[in-house]
């Protein structure tokens, strides 16, 4: 089995990306219209993003299959396909509200619980490809060009299809999504082709014959791994903690210091860009402590573990610092202190999914897709939770408490302790320092990883 190059996993981005594309697109901008155009309840899209996030409980069974069959790419691309097949759908459900509301629901229900699929089968069984492919001290630099092309993803298809919407009609809204399904599908299609290779005859035979149990077996002998159960609840309380400020902090600017939509809104992107600051600085430490690799200190600033651990202590006082920007008010540097928790976000989530590509070929052998899965479906349970549990627990103090900055800062205070949680859990776990992560050796033209042993999810 050869390592994967820098340009195959550049090839891995472009479908994470495409995947983000049709997601993106679902999730926020349908909802949009759902809620300004057509005047329906906002209920309806939360409780259809939270129904694709629902879904996503079958990502085990979804790497269970391709363990099963040995190749991750059929599950990759027949994900894609759901997940497009979805997108339009949900296009052409939210066009037919306009006019048959109560069928449009039902035919929404129906194309959110498709992208559901589709992203719990590519995003697992990419994750998994991922994991197996890249070498031990390259993985946290590999996430990073992923999930940034992933946010990139984001960015251009928000962009461009905000522009091609205006003005908005029907007609227009199916013709734009479709034409982004498609785009995406093809996307994938182009990139995976040959990327994963063949699997060698005697594997696949190996991968048919050996130890092959049902479903429910294969998941059960998982959890009886001490590391994947704590990681399991590792991933879900820190994601319960990383998506609870969400809906909340647009909201608290606002209320709290007075910033007008637009304003608010740029706080978001510096959040956003804080993120990406993360991200990068998880690459950069590795790429000094490959270097210096002989060197105890430099050589341990590199490691997924302990970025792990101090991106979610970094993030816990960036909320008690926002606790604190409640209790005082205008005056505090929030836009600083929102900086400060969008680079221990980004540090945070890069060292997990690193860690979580390592670990997930510790354990019994070919159940690499059903540890992905199961930490996919936490992360997915818990980004579901997370904006009610923010959203429920603001109003809840909001309603106790008469000074609405107080309220924000209980709330944020109760976000701090989850990641100090997880802080402990993530240092519980006693996972041996990983190698430290890297962009050395990065060649356009896609140079192979040196060897290395064998893994995230996220999705």
């Amino acid at each position: 089995m050869t390592h994967f190059g820098w340009t195959h996993v550049a090839r891995l981005g472009l479908v994470q990306m495409a995947l983000g594309a049709i997601v993106v697109l679902t999730t926020s901008t349908l909802n949009r219209v759902m809620v300004v155009e057509l005047a329906l309840p906002a209920l309806l899209p939360g409780v259809l993003v939270a129904l694709h996030y629902a879904v996503q409980l079958a990502r085990p069974r979804m790497g269970f299959g391709s363990d099963v069959g040995g190749r991750r790419t059929p599950w990759i691309v027949g994900g894609m396909v759901v997940l497009a097949s979805g997108g339009v759908l949900a296009a052409f459900a939210t066009a037919w509200m306009a006019t048959h509301p109560a069928a449009g629901m039902v035919l929404a229900l129906v194309a959110f619980g498709l992208v559901g699929l589709g992203v719990s089968a590519a995003g697992t069984s990419l994750l998994v490809l991922l994991a197996k492919r890249v070498p031990e001290g390259r993985r946290a630099g590999a996430a990073t060009l992923v999930w940034m092309m992933m946010i990139a993803g984001f960015a251009l298809t928000a962009g461009l299809a905000g522009h091609w919407l205006d003005p908005y009609s029907p007609a227009r809204l199916l013709l734009v999504s479709s034409g982004v399904s498609l785009l995406a599908l093809l996307l994938s299609l182009v990139a995976l082709r040959g990327l994963e290779g063949t699997v060698p005859a005697e594997g696949a035979r190996a991968s048919r014959s050996r130890d092959k149990p049902r479903f429910r077996v294969a998941l059960a002998q998982v959890w009886q791994e001490p590391v994947a159960r704590r990681f399991t609840v590792f991933v879900f309380v820190s994601m319960l903690a990383y998506s609870a400020q969400d809906l909340i902090l647009e909201p608290f600017a606002g209320t709290v210091f007075g910033y007008t939509p637009g304003e608010s809104t740029q706080l978001s992107g510096v959040q956003h860009g804080g993120v990406l600051a993360g991200m990068l600085l998880v690459a950069a430490a590795g790429a000094v402590g490959a270097r210096f690799k002989h060197h105890a200190l430099l050589r341990h600033a590199g490691s997924l573990r302990a970025w792990t651990i101090g991106g979610c202590l970094a993030s816990a006082l960036a909320l008690f610092a926002l606790m604190f920007a409640g209790l005082q008010g205008t005056g505090w540097p929030l836009k600083a202190t929102v900086l400060a928790l969008g680079v221990a976000n980004g540090a945070f989530s890069i060292g997990a999914i690193g860690s979580m590509m390592r670990l997930a070929g510790e354990g019994r052998q070919a159940r690499e897709g059903v540890r992905m899965g199961l930490w996919g479906a936490a992360q997915a349970v818990a980004f579901g939770l997370g904006g009610l549990v923010g959203t429920g627990a603001s109003d809840l103090a909001r309603w106790l408490i008469a000074a609405p900055g107080v309220a924000y800062a209980m709330v944020f205070a109760l976000q701090a302790l989850a990641f100090l949680l997880s802080a402990v859990l993530a240092w519980r776990l006693a996972a041996p320092l990983a190698p430290a992560p890297s962009f050395t050796g990065f060649h356009p033209a896609g140079d192979a990883f040196a060897a290395g042993s064998s893994p995230r999810p996220q999705p």
